[in-house]
């Protein structure tokens, strides 16, 4: 039974772990070289409550708790160029980033979220 047990839990933890393999990743310091070189796409997925404590001045905002986030951040945003995420902390930016690639863009998971980027700058 014990080895059952073991078998499940690490089949979960491989699953796991494969789901978060296929998320590009870049760090806060990263995405404020990008921002100063280029214009990119940052989508900003946090609650307009949590915006207005604070902000990435050029990202778009698109509530992940909204029923049509997909809807509006794919009206948003241009698929043939890459997909800056940041949440709060980095758990709803990576689970928008899974929508997102699943509708054929190329995402990129902020690191640490907006709470990283308030401590840097």
């Amino acid at each position: 039974m014990k080895k059952v047990i073991f078998i499940f839990l690490m089949s979960l933890f491989f699953i796991n772990c494969n789901s978060q393999e296929d998320i590009k990743t870049v760090s806060t310091k990263e995405l404020k070289v990008l921002l100063e070189k280029e214009t990119i796409q940052l989508v900003d997925v946090r609650t307009p409550k949590e915006i207005k404590k604070g902000s990435i001045e050029s990202a778009l905002f698109v509530n992940f708790f909204d029923e049509d986030f997909t809807e509006k951040a794919v009206n948003k945003l241009d698929k043939s160029k890459p997909v800056y995420i940041v949440c709060r902390s980095g758990n709803r930016s990576t689970k928008a980033c899974r929508v997102l690639k699943e509708k054929g863009y190329n995402v990129y998971n902020v690191l640490g979220g907006y709470n990283k980027w308030k401590k840097e700058n």
